[in-house]
């Protein structure tokens, strides 16, 4: 049976093609903790295989004999929110499960079943843990995965019942616990409900160690895609894998669902004789992106979050103005959700997200915006016509900026985001466009790629077109000087045959008359029209 790559619930070697879990973290360090009675947390964002690790140190901890090792999740018990007697009774049955699922421990969901009723619900867990550790021949080890999803007092509860029962380990109480999900426990914020704050560290404070998984690394990356080739004979041409790393920068479910995309999604390549090329693997990364897929829909929807908002703003407008006030938990929390990085600047995690993230924001407006025919901006010679094309959205933009721009719920970025809806509807008659932006550019370059052959599409012929934008801050003259060497150096970079720069001009007191013009100037050797609106 031929494996596939795996884009939902745990890895299974058997069907998917993966990478050994346990070489994604320092096992070693894991082992040394465990062993030393420490309790410590893994996390890592939403799908980077949190899941299948912890499967795979749980194997690995039970085939070596020395301890009783469980794993649960403990999802289910979020709809309880800040009823403890509803969540916890959920988060004790749901281990009381896995005991015997894991570990043939049957007896002890049999006791629970009898004297729950006996037990108040802030002791339940430990007396369930109690339980199960007193009766062990072994050791025991327990794994709580999705720890984070728990809301209010029941989290609260928890972290407090789990605290409290520490000091009885390891004779009486699971010698290790660790608590996996999305972000550290020091950085949970608990609402009480009565507007007191509780941090997650405050609650939990027998934290020891907190494990970060990472991507795939570069290597680990094209190692996993070669395993297709090596299983199916099918090879990819050599030129993929730069951009599936740029693409990626290995993010397990992006790495595994463009293979998914390419290798079967992707009906032409089904052809196992077929070598699969860097135009292949380009239509299937924008399937993927138009697809909305659950990863990618999950992600989007925090953009509305006021948190994720201030940090992201920053990054999408690349001004640095504000960014001194972004607060750091606020920083941290968008970086757990796996949205940015943080070194070796703060910027976007990956190519993909900087793509989807602004065609979800502008989602709506571009299906708004009216007069959006493609073939209108199309000369003979199948060229777009980039002069009828932003002298359209100087016109679009005068009209529509007061009540556009801050429709995004991003106001400081409205601008650049208007702009990207109105090309996005164009470039998708059959083009590519890209996006590169970041704290302390100051700038948003847009790069278009515009096939010249419609017949040969993104394998013929390419017009390149390079479109930078920019926030007019303090004297234009300074404000062009510097765009046009940005501007020229982007398009020197890509090899683009025209390059724009587009000035938004935000001052209230200057009229629209004042704001719209047109001009062409040099750089070197370079022609670089400039644009104001």
């Amino acid at each position: 049976m031929e494996r596939f790559f795996n884009i939902a619930g745990p890895m299974v070697p058997e069907r998917n093609y993966c990478i050994d879990p346990l070489s994604r973290l320092d096992w070693e360090e894991a082992q040394r903790l465990i062993r030393d009675n420490r309790y410590f947390v893994l996390h890592a964002p939403r799908q980077t295989g949190k899941t299948s690790t912890l499967m795979a140190m749980m194997q690995e901890l039970n085939v070596g004999n020395s301890y009783a090792c469980a794993y649960t999740n403990i999802e289910t018990a979020q709809t309880a929110r800040n009823d403890v007697a509803r969540g916890i009774a959920g988060v004790c049955e749901t281990i009381a499960s896995d005991l015997s699922l894991y570990l043939q421990r049957s007896d002890i969901e049999q006791w629970f079943r009898n004297e729950k009723s006996m037990i108040s619900p802030e002791n339940q867990l430990v007396k369930l843990l109690e339980q199960w550790t007193s009766t062990s021949e072994k050791p025991t080890v327990l794994f709580i995965d999705e720890i984070d999803s728990l809301v209010g007092d029941t989290l609260i509860s928890v972290l407090r019942q789990l605290r409290a029962g520490y000091n009885k380990r390891p004779t009486a109480f699971p010698q290790s616990i660790i608590l996996c999900g999305v972000r550290d426990v020091r950085d949970y914020r608990i609402n009480q409900g009565d507007g007191e704050i509780i941090t997650g560290g405050s609650a939990f404070n027998i934290k020891t160690e907190s494990i970060r998984m990472g991507n795939f690394t570069q290597k680990e990356t094209g190692a996993l895609w070669r395993q297709h080739t090596e299983e199916t004979g099918q090879s990819f041409s050599e030129a993929i894998f730069p951009e599936l790393w740029e693409d990626t920068f290995g993010q397990p479910w992006l790495v595994n669902a463009l293979g998914y995309e390419v290798t079967w999604k992707l009906i032409k390549c089904r052809n196992r004789d077929l070598e699969i090329t860097l135009s292949d693997y380009k239509e299937a990364r924008e399937n993927l992106i138009q697809s909305r897929a659950t990863h990618l829909d999950q992600l989007m929807h925090k953009l509305e979050e006021p948190r994720v908002q201030r940090v992201l703003e920053a990054i999408l407008t690349g001004e640095t103005n504000g960014v001194e006030s972004i607060r750091m938990d606020d920083q941290k929390y968008v970086e757990d959700m796996g949205l940015i990085q943080t070194k070796p600047t703060v910027s976007i995690s990956n190519r993909i997200y900087r793509e989807v993230i602004p065609r979800e924001l502008v989602w709506v407006a571009q299906t708004r915006i009216p007069n959006q025919e493609t073939a209108w901006y199309v000369t003979s010679e199948r060229k777009l016509d980039m002069y009828k094309l932003l002298s359209a959205f100087q016109q679009f933009f005068r009209e529509h900026a007061d009540s556009w721009v801050g429709a995004f719920g991003y106001e400081e970025a409205g601008p650049q985001l208007l702009m990207q809806a109105f090309l996005q509807r164009i470039v998708n008659g059959g083009g590519y466009i890209s996006r590169e932006y970041g704290i302390g550019r100051k700038r948003t370059d847009l790069y278009i790629e515009w096939p010249l052959d419609e017949k040969l599409g993104m394998r013929g012929s390419l017009q390149r077109i390079v479109i930078e934008l920019k926030l007019r801050r303090g004297a234009l003259e300074t404000v062009i000087e510097k765009g046009l060497e940005q501007t020229a150096d982007y398009a020197r970079q890509v090899g683009a045959d025209e390059a724009h720069l587009f000035i938004f001009d935000r001052e209230d007191e200057r009229t629209w008359d004042e704001r719209i013009w047109r001009r062409d100037e040099r750089h070197n050797d370079m022609q670089i029209t400039v644009w104001g609106a």
